[in-house]
């Protein structure tokens, strides 16, 4: 194999691959051997006819798609570790010339990590945040521990409240006529939760137990359903259970229940101290991010585009599986909430790249103050992530490859560039 590099604009590069004409026909061999058990001719026996016979048949060109691919996934990896380049994205591929007896071009277009030009990054002002608590504060928390501790009734003897926890049937019908996907049986809504079409949940406050009430939407005008968007639609919908949380009293024994404290004066206190040092965290990791981003718009790089377009997939990969894992399939999502996989994919791009932006200049940061991360740094950090895998850190270690830990060494290092940056911003 041999390799040319071409540098190109925007921070983007052009791999050419060369394989030998040997390797070509390898390849081709390769690609028969495979085949052949699927290929039957007239005087053969099916997995017996000869190569020539088939290509004579078919033509050469009948290998030459799995024989290119099986040699760009052997050679692009070689190219790859051999360019020296900070690769940042998936290849374009592109096949030159494949022809029997002939060496095998391709090129691979690729996105480069981009220089950056770090700006001002120390000194930076940034706004001070206040540290009071208020009494309406503690109250409030008091009251979001209440909920926590309230517990789940089922209720018989009334209609549906805001707040409700429901199970319903439902079918949804557009010029009276049934659309895929808009039916449920038994389905869990929490009213209020803003999990349907804007205004269905609303118009199911006052429904009883066992009545069909209609529930008339409009379906959004970007609805992902193209044939639904924009079109009224008539939900017919029959409650079967409701459930309403029911709060514990305001007293000395609630306090005692959720705390050391045995009065709920002194329960007040305990919220305040959590709530002030939960107030002090708040700050400290708003000046962080203020200051993060203030270095980051002082500093200047030219992203590639294919840079952000795989994180953007990365990105929207990880949403999938966070909804997946609730039970729901990604379609189901895009159905209720009339998202589209395009639009998400534009809402993400902002952050993408705001995301790569950062990282850049903190990467970039650390190389300029030359942040080293001490063995012992390390070793406390792999020791925090074998606590919540609960695991041993011998074990963890065990599992973990050279790029993993790697990685875990750059993050930290990242880390501590944040910590620069904050513990030099100047608050006003």
């Amino acid at each position: 194999m041999s390799l040319q590099v071409e540098k190109l604009e925007h921070n983007m590069a052009k791999l050419t691959i060369e394989v030998a004409a040997e390797e070509v026909e390898k390849a081709l061999q390769a690609a028969y051997l495979k085949e052949r058990g699927k290929i039957s001719l007239p005087g053969f026996r099916k997995g017996k006819v000869p190569r020539q016979m088939i290509e004579k048949m078919y033509g050469p060109e009948v290998f030459y798609e799995d024989a290119g691919n099986r040699m760009i996934s052997e050679n692009y990896g070689k190219a790859y570790d051999e360019c020296e380049l900070e690769i940042v994205s998936q290849p374009s591929i592109d096949v030159v010339q494949l022809e029997k007896g002939k060496p095998f071009i391709f090129t691979a277009e690729v996105a480069v990590k981009p220089e950056v030009t770090l700006g001002e990054y120390k000194g930076l002002k940034v706004d001070k945040e206040s540290l009071e608590v208020t009494s309406e504060d503690i109250d409030a928390e008091i009251e979001r521990e209440r909920e926590r501790n309230g517990r789940t009734v089922e209720v018989t003897d009334r209609a549906v409240e805001d707040k409700d926890m429901i199970k319903l049937d439902f079918e949804g019908f557009v010029d009276g006529e049934a659309f895929e996907g808009g039916k449920g049986t038994d389905y869990p809504l929490t009213i209020g939760s803003g999990s349907f079409i804007p205004g269905f949940e609303e118009q199911l406050i006052g429904a009883e137990i066992g009545k069909e009430v209609e529930v008339n939407v409009t379906f959004p005008e970007n609805y992902q359903a193209a044939e639904l968007a924009g079109k009224p639609a008539v939900f017919r919908c029959t409650v079967h259970q409701i459930s309403a949380k029911e709060l514990p009293d305001l007293d000395d024994e609630f306090a005692s229940e959720v705390s050391e404290c045995e009065t709920l004066e002194d329960y007040r206190a305990e919220v305040e101290k959590k709530l002030q040092d939960r107030k002090e965290a708040q700050a400290r990791e708003k000046k962080e991010d203020q200051a993060v981003e203030l270095a980051v718009e002082n500093a200047q790089m030219d992203i590639p585009q294919p840079m952000i377009d795989l994180q953007v997939k990365q990105m929207a990969d990880d949403f999938a599986y966070r909804v997946q894992s609730q039970g729901m399939s990604l379609e189901q999502y895009f159905q209720l909430t009339g998202m589209t996989q395009e639009r998400m994919t534009e809402d993400l791009k902002p952050q993408a790249e705001k995301r790569i932006r950062t990282r850049l200049v903190l990467e970039a940061i650390v190389k300029a103050e030359n942040i080293e991360v001490s063995q012992e740094r390390m070793e406390e950090e792999l020791k925090k992530m074998a606590e919540s895998y609960q695991m041993e850190v011998e074990k963890l270690t065990e599992f973990m490859g050279e790029s993993e830990k790697k990685q875990i060494q750059e993050d930290i290092a990242v880390q501590e560039a944040i910590t620069l940056i904050s513990d030099a911003a100047i608050e006003e």
